[in-house]
């Protein structure tokens, strides 16, 4: 029995490494590279905290050389599923009871460990099998021990948020978990992510099955290698159709926690509506969906800036990122000076093997990224309302997209509405006096709202700008790109098609796994049953 209260600090970010030339990270780290290149890891189902195998396998590759395998990971059905379920069940009553201080110890030697021993190895997994460079793989890296610590430091403030007492009564809220399992389906652009989804709710009480990304198995697998609880957290890489037919219409499902696709997130939600019935508890739906992220800039922006940001933004991790921007607005009266900026920019950029350290740019995740990339490029320079001022593809060795820039005619061209996720940056040019009408434009023409950056610096355009983009993004930058959100500084999530803006790595998004319990104590009885007022005088 614990006799004390034990208090969680709060977190400092983790320090970004630089892997400068002659650094000991840098020489770590590229030991690493040549390690992990040189194997194929066998990436294992674990359930109710063994090794499963199964027969069925997907392969995991390197997407700048496509033909090198780095992991074969099994591949769970229905059997798999249905036994991680029974072991996340199983595990339900000593997880919820454990108390806090031991759960949560957990989650923070998980972080340690990422953040010392197995940094350059989850670190060299991402760049290898997600195609990252040095730099964007250090970042997420970073974010994936940040979401560790910072959740856990959440997750105590809650406890400690308690109700007023009155005399005579006690009153108390109890932070239960949620009734049942989570289900998290994890992305390919962040291993951070695909750590988070499973830990938040595990960190809060709850039991999981997580689902990666085929194609980020192998970092997940390593991060799972340092999230060992028995049963709590069940890893089962598997089909997404399989995922629905035998987990998510499980009437023990208390929450789904997601990052992906529109549609795939759409499609949870009918899947839920037509089984709601069968369900013991309303599941909670936490999603972060896609985007169509975008710069507006004013005709006082500063030139340079502007140009900075928009070349980060639309091409750092091949535009790969959830915050990516993909479309711009730029007054004619900067215009030349934005576009032979960027130009000059883009010639610079490197793109190829993640391994060199030069390369500014590695290649899209898989061959359907490739494909929906090269449909869009070719759609524009086929139509008459666009021009491609640069860019293009070669998948020959490695997916590779080069940095797009397309100028478009009208605001709701087809690449300045869909989103794409790769390296392509569409811009619409619009004439100054027509202000109004293209913030309205901006507001409206997609169904998007996660991250969107104003550049201004007239002030008075700044605070009219906002406002009138108030919709349009749950992470809104002034003179910043709109990438980069840093965990306990900018939580990040969008609204409309874009997700249910719980803001991960927040106090808003651990509330999505609990269900409180109001306690009311009354010390002293009441013998009363009239009231004061029922005596006549």
């Amino acid at each position: 029995m614990s006799n004390g209260y034990f208090k969680v600090e709060m977190p400092k970010n983790e320090p970004v490494k630089a892997y400068l030339p002659g650094s000991p990270e840098r020489a770590s780290l590229k030991k690493e590279l040549e390690r992990q290149s040189a194997q194929v890891v066998q990436v294992p189902m674990i359930i109710g905290g063994k090794e499963v195998w199964t027969e069925r396998k997907t392969k995991a590759v390197m997407p700048h050389d496509h033909a090198h395998v780095i992991a074969e990971a099994a591949s769970g059905g229905e059997k798999e599923l249905k036994d991680a379920i029974a072991a996340a069940l199983a595990a339900r009553k000593a997880w919820t009871e454990m108390p806090m201080e031991h759960r949560v110890s957990i989650f923070l030697k998980a972080a340690d460990l990422i953040a010392g021993p197995m940094r350059y190895k989850v670190n060299a997994a991402t760049m290898l099998g997600q195609s990252k460079t040095v730099y964007q793989a250090e970042i997420d890296t970073c974010e994936l021990i940040d979401f560790l610590r910072f959740n856990v430091y959440y997750l105590q403030q809650i406890y400690d948020r308690q109700p007023n007492n009155t005399p005579n009564v006690w009153n108390r809220i109890e932070y239960r978990p949620l009734e049942g399992f989570v289900t998290a389906i994890s992305p390919f652009n962040f291993t951070s992510i695909g750590a988070n989804l499973p830990t938040a709710p595990a960190i809060a009480g709850n039991v999981v099955l997580w689902k990666p990304a085929t194609t980020a198995v192998l970092s997940n697998y390593y991060v799972m290698q340092a999230l060992m609880a028995a049963g709590v957290i069940n890893f089962v890489p598997s089909r997404g159709s399989d995922m629905s037919k035998y987990v998510l219409s499980d009437p023990n499902l208390a929450g789904f926690h997601f990052t992906g696709s529109t549609e795939v997130f759409s499609g949870v939600y009918s899947l839920v509506g037509e089984n709601i019935k069968k369900y013991k508890t309303y599941p909670r739906l936490v999603g972060e969906t896609g985007g169509k992220d975008f710069i507006f800039a004013h005709n006082s922006a500063d030139v340079p800036g502007l140009v900075a940001a928009l070349t980060r933004a639309s091409y750092e991790y091949q535009g790969q990122k959830c915050s990516a921007a993909s479309r711009a607005f730029v007054p004619a009266s900067i215009w030349p000076q934005v576009k032979e900026g960027m130009l000059a920019e883009i010639e610079k950029i490197k793109i190829g093997d993640i391994t060199d350290f030069t390369n500014l740019m590695g290649a899209v995740i898989d061959a359907s990224a490739f494909k929906t990339n090269k449909e869009y490029i070719d759609y524009a320079k086929a139509s008459e309302d666009a021009e491609v001022i640069c860019g293009g593809y070669d998948d020959s060795k490695g997916y590779f997209v080069y940095p797009t820039l397309i100028e478009a005619k009208k605001p709701d061209f087809k690449t300045m509405v869909e989103e794409i996720f790769g390296p392509v940056m569409t811009v619409y040019v619009y004439p100054d006096d027509k202000l109004d009408e293209t913030l309205a434009s901006c507001d409206t023409a997609t169904s998007y709202g996660l991250s969107g950056a104003i550049f201004a610096d007239d002030r008075e355009a700044i605070v009219k700008m906002e406002d009138a983009l108030k919709g349009t993004a749950g992470n809104f930058y002034i003179n910043d790109k709109p990438t980069g959100a840093v965990i306990g500084q900018q939580p990040f999530g969008g609204a409309r098609a874009s997700g249910t803006n719980d803001k991960a790595g927040s106090e808003i998004n651990m509330y999505r796994w609990l269900s409180p319990r109001t306690i009311k104590e009354l010390r002293v009885p009441c013998l009363d049953v009239t009231y004061p007022y029922m005596v006549e005088a």
